[in-house]
């Protein structure tokens, strides 16, 4: 049985994670951590495996707490960001430290295909859409499908996206990561929804996929959990625990 502690236990995604954890089997919580709790309780309710679902302001702090004392981390932190991965890098952890953009399985498929197709296509953006009490912008999830668009474009030796946009003083043609541009919608009815859009003369490809529910993310997040003691270092998405 693998005990597990979870971080930010009374959040949507926490609260969740908690009744899919404790229904999987060979899993279990023995811990719920939230804002004002000590972290002490982790180690004194003998956890092996410690679940984040706080904020990227304290998530690193968290990171490094849990590799001090030698405990498996997943880090499902939304906005935990390429510097905070480096960081954690540099730290050279013994132990499991798995980041997780996104835990559905769907969502991990869809960056694979995105990054897949990218290369084919002269042109390719990412839309990505959310409730509006998200904090970040862009998402994990579409920060790390650009990144994976980018680099299977650069390993193809494609050329740089066309756009002859020179005048856009209040930002209409969005953000842009690794070179590719990424679009943040906020809206109430959405969980997380996101679009690849690629382009090519007289053709153009969509790769959707959405999140209508938190429990779409659960078969991830115990996926992730039963997986990290066994990947040492630092490993970033779920697709490597998923062999794809």
């Amino acid at each position: 049985m693998t005990r597990v502690a979870v971080l930010g236990a009374r959040g949507r995604m926490g609260s969740a994670s908690v009744q899919a954890i404790d229904a999987a089997d060979g899993l279990e919580v023995v811990a719920q951590i939230d804002v004002d709790d000590a972290l002490d309780a982790i180690t004194e309710s003998g956890a092996e495996v410690v679940l984040d679902f706080t904020q990227p302001a304290v998530a690193l702090d968290h990171v490094r707490w849990c590799i001090e004392r030698r405990l498996h981390v997943v880090v499902g932190t939304s906005g935990f960001d390429d510097a905070q991965i480096d960081t954690v890098r540099a730290l050279e952890p013994a132990t499991g430290v798995l980041v997780v953009p996104n835990f559905s399985i769907g969502a991990v498929l869809m960056m694979k295909f995105a990054a897949e197709a990218a290369p084919y296509f002269e042109s390719v953006e990412v839309v990505e859409m959310h409730h509006p009490d998200k904090v970040d912008a862009p998402s994990g999830t579409a920060t790390r499908t650009a990144e994976m668009i980018a680099s299977a474009r650069s390993a193809a030796g494609s050329p740089p996206l066309p756009d002859a946009t020179h005048t856009d003083p209040d930002g209409a043609r969005g953000a842009t990561v690794a070179g590719i541009p990424v679009h943040a919608l906020r809206a109430r009815g959405y969980v997380a929804s996101q679009e690849v859009v690629l382009g090519g003369v007289g053709e153009t490809f969509t790769i959707r996929h959405d999140s209508h529910d938190r429990e779409s993310f659960m078969p991830g997040v115990v996926a992730a959990v039963r997986a990290v003691a066994g990947r040492p270092g630092l490993t970033v998405g779920l697709d490597t625990v998923l062999g794809l």
